[in-house]
């Protein structure tokens, strides 16, 4: 049975344009996951809103897992700001499983995003959260919530997106998708 550390942002202070928080909006996103991982199978262990970003890796490293998913919302740079849509799933450059993850998480978005030539699997170096991880790592930016219409995407799909990225993790896995129980 595959197990994965689910780490929704830990970011309070990066605010969405009409309310809320990266962090309040992925720790929903997470919540709506939970019952499709339950459904297909997938073992998860999931980070705290009160944890640091270190504690976070560190309890990933610590728990034995398959893989190591980071949910996140984009904003842009600031001379950029609202200008930017589209999700953005990062995989560690040198990790072979990561892009796997990352690709089939990202195709799976393309059935689901408003406009699919805007999602894109994208290899990094920086993102500690994927460079500091033993078990491979990816890193899902769903959309960009400083873009009016992306953060609407995100707060009225959040089911959809949840659904989207547990059938990538199916696909990732080998598994067949489920739906969960009503």
């Amino acid at each position: 049975m595959p197990r994965i550390y689910l780490s929704p942002s830990l970011q309070e202070f990066n605010l969405y344009l009409n309310g809320g928080s990266e962090e309040e909006y992925m720790n929903l996103l997470a919540d709506a996951l939970e019952p499709y991982l339950e459904a297909n199978g997938i073992e998860f262990v999931r980070n705290q809103p009160e944890m640091s970003l270190s504690e976070a890796i560190a309890a990933s490293n610590a728990a034995d897992v398959d893989l190591h998913l980071a949910l996140h919302s984009n904003a842009a740079p600031e001379s950029l700001a609202g200008q930017l849509q589209g999700p953005d799933i990062y995989y560690f450059a040198d990790s072979v499983y990561g892009k796997e993850a990352a690709e089939a998480i990202a195709k799976r978005f393309q059935e689901i995003y408003p406009d699919p030539s805007l999602v894109q699997a994208v290899p990094t170096i920086t993102l500690r959260e994927l460079r500091r991880t033993t078990a491979p790592a990816v890193l899902a930016e769903v959309a960009y919530h400083d873009n009016a219409e992306d953060e609407a995407w995100i707060k009225e799909n959040l089911d959809g997106i949840a659904e989207a990225i547990a059938r990538g993790l199916t696909d990732y896995f080998g598994l067949p998708f489920r739906m969960p129980q009503e």
